[in-house]
């Protein structure tokens, strides 16, 4: 007990001093981890590769929650990057791979062996990696899954191709007729499988009756559950019910020879459309982060440093051999499917490393007699330490990603129409301004570089165009010479301070709205040159705070009263500040800012004072409506 406490205790205090200490240093998560793991190897020793089959389990959940991101429709609309992009970058990676080995004197079978290992790429880093940056759903990270996806379902026949590879072993068609299908080293260890000794009509079978399952389980069995246990009232019950999918699920592959992290993934696209999908991934996402980095911690523990030592030059050349390799395939394959810019870069280099499932490769092909013990360790190292780059790619893109051109999956909108108004950004603050705008009979030009967001204003009846508000280009056909008024709602701040800036440039008559996202950004569009700011979050502040007033005894007329002096009395220090703040300058340095900040503090319950001692003056029931985001309750 004493010795697993002490095991935890490790582990957690690895990762709880470098994982914030890397994320600080802009290193993102998963290089902190694997540095963890690197630092206490010495310490946890050989118990490292048995908790990694523990910690495994994290890749799992991480598809079973992509998979509930997922719905059938969309995943249908991926085949043919999954077909095309993902068949062809496994295809030629392995070829070139096996060349490159049977040059250094390899024997086909191992060197062909060793091309559909790393074929593969990491799907725990890269997804965990896009997904900390915010990357998923660009043109790249949705091309970058295509190709993962493709590769964990290519993972099978893999498995089932080694044996034939096996020097001296005979093929995998026994006597009796039966199909030695691989499964994996655990599943083999525990003898638990359903389809051993089957023959290759019944393995296909059983196989296609396990997927089946999975599938009508989610349609019709998980709704009637998750009601039963709602009645319950006990919250960890939804959290057990949600591990119970995932575990069963990913046993029930393990005993029919499939993939755990495809059974899983299948199972989350099942329930992409469920009502419960938001409670299982709040019930999971916890999980799931733990055990990705303990899977993160265990492959930096994993690295042998002892083989490393003997011959670095040739370990180190063999990683930097398949990451040049694989990049090489993966930024021609982006030509050839027109990935352009910062997409193209990021689809090269965040599959340039070998993967997790490399392990399980090696593993089989160990113990099938396709590896030689020596080769095989040298294999294990260089998957690991290609592994502990990849984070230091991804830092790579990110250094040089500013200055390409933003991509998309599709060409922009020829815009076709000029207005009077031109609203550039249609989310959540946008839309109400043009309904607004619309509403009151006069013409907009909307501007979104979100297709999807503009293809469900059109379903709406709500013409919009897709293209970038932030390219000339873009917003001359918009109509930038004519247009009265521009609205600035993009979501990105740099993105908005830009805009406002070229557009003040072109047009000095030009009236400009602009959405702000705090205080420091009213500053900095005030400087570039916008009319109207509007913070996005004071409007609605205000009318809560008013509510608060209203309920702690004052009357509606009171804190209306309260509400709109403050509003006024804000807006003319936002304004003040705004001419005394230097960007160049650190607030906390800026005397005059901070002078006149003080003033206006000191000022406010002088003016709401004043606000509220003139409401005997005025007829109670006579409350003007003067709130600046009037409203019912």
């Amino acid at each position: 007990m004493e010795h697993a406490l002490l095991f935890a205790t490790l582990l957690l205090g690895a990762a709880v001093v470098a994982v914030p200490l890397a994320a600080r240093l802009g290193l993102g998560s998963v290089l902190g981890y694997l540095l963890a793991g690197v630092a206490i190897g010495p310490l946890i020793g050989a118990e490292a590769a048995e908790l990694q089959h523990v910690a495994e389990f994290g890749v799992v959940m991480m598809l079973f929650l992509i998979g509930l991101e997922l719905e059938p429709r969309a995943l249908w609309g991926m085949r043919h990057r999954l077909i095309g992009l993902g068949g062809l970058q496994i295809g030629v990676t392995t070829a070139l791979i096996m060349a490159l080995f049977m040059m250094l004197g390899q024997a086909w079978p191992t060197a062909l062996a060793i091309g559909l290992i790393f074929a593969l790429s990491s799907t725990a880093i890269v997804l965990q990696t896009l997904n900390e940056k915010g990357l998923m759903q660009t043109t790249g990270g949705r091309n970058i899954f295509s190709v993962l996806l493709t590769q964990d379902i290519a993972v099978i026949p893999m498995l089932a191709t080694l044996p034939l590879l096996a020097l001296g072993q005979a093929a995998s068609v026994q006597p009796d007729g039966s199909l030695a299908l691989a499964v994996h080293e655990e599943d083999a260890h525990h003898g638990l499988s359903l389809v051993e000794g089957l023959p290759a009509w019944g393995v296909t079978l059983v196989t296609i009756g396990a997927v089946a399952a999975v599938i009508l389980v989610g349609v019709y069995l998980t709704r009637p559950v998750f009601r039963y246990i709602h009645h319950a009232r006990l919250r960890e019950m939804y959290t057990a019910f949600a591990l119970l999918i995932v575990v069963s699920i990913a046993t029930l592959m393990g005993l029919v020879g499939l993939s755990a992290a495809l059974g899983t993934f299948l199972a989350g696209v099942v329930l992409a459309n469920s009502e419960f999908r938001h409670e299982l991934e709040s019930d999971l996402e916890p999980f799931k982060g733990l055990l990705l980095g303990l899977f993160f911690i265990t492959v930096g523990a994993g690295i042998d440093f002892d083989t490393l030592m003997a011959e670095p030059a040739r370990i180190l050349g063999l990683t930097g051999a398949v990451i040049v390799i694989k990049g090489a395939v993966l930024y021609a394959l982006a030509v050839m499917f027109k990935i352009t810019g910062r997409a193209r870069w990021l689809f090269t280099l965040a599959l340039a490393q070998a993967g997790e499932f490399g392990f399980v490769l090696i593993s089989f092909s160990l113990q099938q007699n396709v590896l030689p013990d020596a080769l095989a360790a040298e294999l294990l190292l260089v998957v690991a330490l290609s592994m502990l780059i990849t984070p230091l790619l991804f830092i790579a893109y990110e250094k040089t990603s500013h200055r390409m051109e933003p991509t998309t999956d599709q060409p922009h909108d020829d815009i076709e129409e000029k207005g009077t108004v031109i609203v550039a950004g249609i989310g959540r603050f946008g839309q109400v301004v043009n309904r607004l705008v619309q509403s009151s009979g006069f013409s907009t030009v909307v501007l979104d570089s979100n297709l999807e967001t503009v293809q469900l204003m059109r379903t709406f009846g709500f013409k919009g165009y897709f293209g970038d508000p932030t390219r000339p280009d873009i917003l001359h056909a918009a109509g930038l010479a004519e247009a009265k008024v521009l609205v600035v709602a993009v979501d990105g701040k740099k993105e908005a301070l830009t805009l406002v800036k070229y557009a003040r440039a072109q047009r000095p008559d030009l009236h400009i709205v602009a959405r702000a996202r705090d205080r420091v950004h009213v500053y900095e569009l005030y400087a570039a040159g916008a009319n109207d700011i509007v913070r996005e979050m004071f409007d609605s502040s205000l009318r809560a705070g008013r509510y608060v007033l209203e309920n702690l005894g004052l009357s509606e007329f009171e804190a209306s009263e309260a509400e709109t002096a403050f509003y006024h009395h804000d807006r003319r220090v936002l304004q003040d500040l705004a001419e005394v703040w230097d960007p160049n300058v650190s607030t906390s340095k800026n005397k005059a800012f901070i002078d006149r900040a003080k003033a206006a503090n000191r000022d406010l319950e002088a003016a709401l004072s004043q606000a509220l001692d003139e409401k005997d003056r005025a007829p109670a029931d006579n409350a003007p409506q003067s709130s600046p985001d009037a409203g019912t309750k």
